[in-house]
């Protein structure tokens, strides 16, 4: 069967934007990527490797050489030239709806009437943003997780007037990158997994600025509990703390409940540029973070 995605085109190469990017090459898919910062596809690329370095299991790509698969992947610095005969854009961009929304009016009218316009927002609902284009019925939410940390799952959501076929094109074309797409009947503030992580995430943080408990101790208690090679402020740390801040901040400004409202500690951090692994620092030190060594879980 004709593939009907040939050509994707990520616009913002941030941490996941870098690593949706990439992931598609692998699966020989002819890339392209636009970002106002021509230095963010380097910087991308050395977070997905460090991550990859210290995930702890397999991660979502078929390869450990991302260094040769990325040099695939072209960078444009004009964002015409990006788009040119694409199927698919992926926006992601910050965390800032009015930002999102220009980005979809000026892609709107620079693709080919045939491209799929999708969003990787981590919170926003494609129906907040579809307005800003002539083609409502084929904007869609298409979520990435974090492949470089074998988190292969990608939510998928449609607006207010996305077709079926375009919900199922999205669903073809994340299975065929070796991702679980999670299908979203109806919409939902945070989608599929990301809005159980969501409740984990504002409870742990608060916990920690309110001085209830070490992080360190919420971590191994999720690590002991799950098995798994990190725990929610790691995570964090891995996602970048300013994110996981914007993200708190959609959130908030949806429900105006103070509760909602991330933590003055989370923003300090920001300010501090304490950020994560991508800054080196976070709530934990890296590259040798203290939840990657083997006595870290007996506290």
């Amino acid at each position: 069967m004709e593939k009907k995605i040939r050509k994707v085109t990520v616009v913002g190469t941030g941490t996941l934007g870098t690593q949706i990017a990439i992931l598609a090459a692998c699966f020989d898919y002819e890339v392209s990527v636009y970002d106002t910062d021509e230095g963010s596809f380097t910087r991308g690329l050395q977070t997905l490797k460090a991550t990859m370095k210290t995930a702890g299991k397999k991660s979502a790509f078929p390869t450990d050489d991302v260094d040769t698969v990325a040099k695939t992947v072209t960078f444009c610095k004009d964002i015409e030239e990006a788009v040119q005969d694409v199927d698919l854009v992926i926006e992601a961009v910050f965390e800032d709806l009015e930002l999102k929304r220009k980005t979809f009016e000026r892609l709107d009218s620079l693709v080919p009437r045939k491209a799929i316009l999708a969003t990787n927002s981590s919170s926003m609902p494609i129906s907040k943003i579809e307005s800003a284009t002539t083609r409502p019925e084929q904007c869609v939410n298409t979520h990435f997780y974090y492949p470089a940390r074998g988190q292969n799952m990608v939510d998928v959501m449609g607006g207010t007037k996305t077709t079926p076929e375009v919900i199922e094109t999205a669903r073809e074309w994340v299975r065929s990158i070796g991702c679980v797409p999670l299908t979203v009947k109806k919409e939902s503030l945070g989608f599929c997994f990301n809005r159980v992580w969501r409740a984990i995430k504002k409870e742990v943080l608060h916990m920690w600025a309110e001085g209830y408990v070490d992080f360190r101790d919420v971590d191994r208690a999720w690590m002991i509990a799950t098995g798994m090679p990190s725990g929610p402020f790691g995570l964090m740390d891995n996602v970048g703390l300013d994110v996981v801040y914007d993200i708190e901040i959609v959130y908030y400004n949806e429900s105006k409940d103070p509760k909602d409202h991330p933590p003055a500690a989370l923003k300090e951090k920001i300010d501090r540029n304490e950020l994560g692994i991508k800054t080196n620092k976070g709530f934990y030190t890296y590259p040798d973070s203290e939840y990657g060594r083997p006595d870290f879980i007996r506290g």
